[in-house]
């Protein structure tokens, strides 16, 4: 792809330690570029895993107690359910004009509004305490599920826009990470801050303790935001990205969709991702009632399972990234990881009726350091198969999918546990990661980032 004619200057600034290299001949981007990696790169991504964490950890913040808050707020399981599946409906129609604010206003904006919904949404929280509040309750969940939209697609974004390309996909597994690390303390805690006593008074201080945490904890994250994050650097930190600024200056949203879901690969992986993401929301948010179904007043191991599940994704998704960085094999490895996911799923399966929690919980970390580990996998390659596309719309749409496929596995997930049993609702799950793993085999491995390089 490069001309014999290319020079590559090179400098390192002493004061800053930031690495500049200017781009000079016959390549895609113009000639002369400047290409300078940022040390203060490291600052925008630990901020937005804050913010990334402060809003994925109020999504299965119910679910997890489920049995705790019907009684509090004497409501049905469905609604307790609705508040997890609320981030799944408001995703997919905000996702279209998401993408679009992002893309016209910048990063720096996204990540204002998101985190302050986030925050917004936590304190309307704090006035839900009363036995006949849910409904306001709801409408903070409501506010914060929306604030998503502002989340979900800034990794593999903000990855491309600060980091290099040696670096790039193991920010975005960073990046995912943030979220899933939400996630972990959404599992972890609340059974923690609020009791399962008949007391309803003891019920209530925890569940206001919890609120406020949150709220205070969203509002310094906001704080942080405004004043120190930045939408972009002045200078693209590699190749690929110069390139892009080039050519989406003036690039209309709707062509960028259009070219995107006329790509094969992409349009496969967006079923498959869909399929694997979806089988994840269906588990999580039934976890604390599959654990009890099993082992009855074990309301805190399901949490604790359900923090398993996510750390040690986490510690997967953060290899996975490395491994991309090094071996640029994304095919390859994201198809090894799905195949996996099919298999820790069955395992899990086969290993509910044990009788043995710490059986659950082995299996259950296997499951999670695929299933989990797989998304910041899926970013990376639906950016490189839709290279030079934004990559927030790649992503949306990666996550809109995603969002269509929670809502259905999640509703299939309740039907068959609630009228069936829960080995049919897994056995079911089993499947559907099957079609995921046969859809990963069609894509076709057309890398088109990595073929813009120094």
């Amino acid at each position: 792809m490069e001309s014999e004619q290319t020079q590559v200057s090179e400098k390192m600034g002493k004061a800053s330690g930031d690495y500049i290299k200017t781009i000079e001949g016959d390549m895609q981007p113009s000639q002369g570029v400047q290409i300078k990696i940022y040390k203060k790169r490291w600052l925008m991504l630990v901020l937005f895993v804050l913010y990334s964490a402060s809003n994925g950890m109020q999504w299965i913040q119910y679910s997890i107690i489920a049995n705790i808050v019907m009684r509090y707020y004497n409501v049905s399981s469905f609604l307790i359910d609705m508040t997890s599946m609320i981030y799944m409906i408001t995703y997919i129609p905000l996702i279209f004009p998401a993408s679009y604010l992002l893309n016209k206003f910048g990063l720096r904006y996204a990540m204002i509004f998101g985190a302050l919904g986030t925050a917004l949404g936590s304190w309307i929280k704090v006035f839900s305490i009363a036995t006949d509040r849910f409904w306001i309750t709801f409408l903070g969940q409501s506010l914060v599920a929306v604030s998503q939209i502002f989340v979900l697609s800034v990794p593999a974004r903000l990855a491309a826009l600060w980091f290099g390309p040696d670096q790039v996909s193991s920010a975005c597994s960073i990046g995912v990470f943030a979220n899933l690390l939400g996630v972990a303390i959404g599992f972890v805690f609340p059974p923690m801050l609020v009791p399962n006593s008949d007391n309803i008074c003891n019920v209530e201080r925890g569940l206001q303790l919890m609120f406020y945490i949150v709220a205070a904890f969203t509002t310094l994250i906001l704080v942080f935001i405004l004043f120190f994050f930045k939408a972009a650097p002045p200078l693209p930190p590699s190749p690929a990205q110069a390139v892009q600024r080039e050519n989406t200056v003036n690039e209309k949203f709707s062509h960028s969709i259009k070219r995107l879901l006329t790509n094969t690969g992409y349009v496969l992986l967006l079923f498959s991702f869909g399929i694997n993401s979806g089988v994840l929301s269906a588990i999580s948010t039934f976890l604390n009632q599959i654990i009890l179904k099993h082992f009855q007043g074990h309301e805190e191991d399901a949490g604790r399972i359900g923090l398993t599940i996510v750390c040690i994704g986490v510690l997967s998704s953060v290899i996975c990234g490395v491994i991309l960085d090094k071996t640029h094999k994304f095919k390859e490895t994201t198809l090894v990881i799905y195949l996996c996911c099919l298999l820790g799923m069955i395992v899990f399966t086969l290993t509910l009726d044990s009788k043995k929690i710490y059986v659950v919980y082995i299996t259950a970390g296997i499951l999670g350091f695929f299933i989990t580990g797989y998304l910041p996998v899926g970013f990376e390659f639906a950016v490189e198969l839709t290279y030079p596309e934004p990559e927030d719309t790649s992503t949306g749409l990666l996550n809109a999918m995603v969002q269509v496929f929670s809502i259905a596995f999640t509703m299939l997930y309740g039907f068959l546990f609630n009228n069936l049993d829960d080995l049919m609702a897994n056995v079911a799950m089993c499947i559907v990661l099957g079609i995921g793993t046969l859809l990963t085999i069609m894509i076709p491995n057309n890398l088109r980032r990595q073929n813009v390089k120094v």
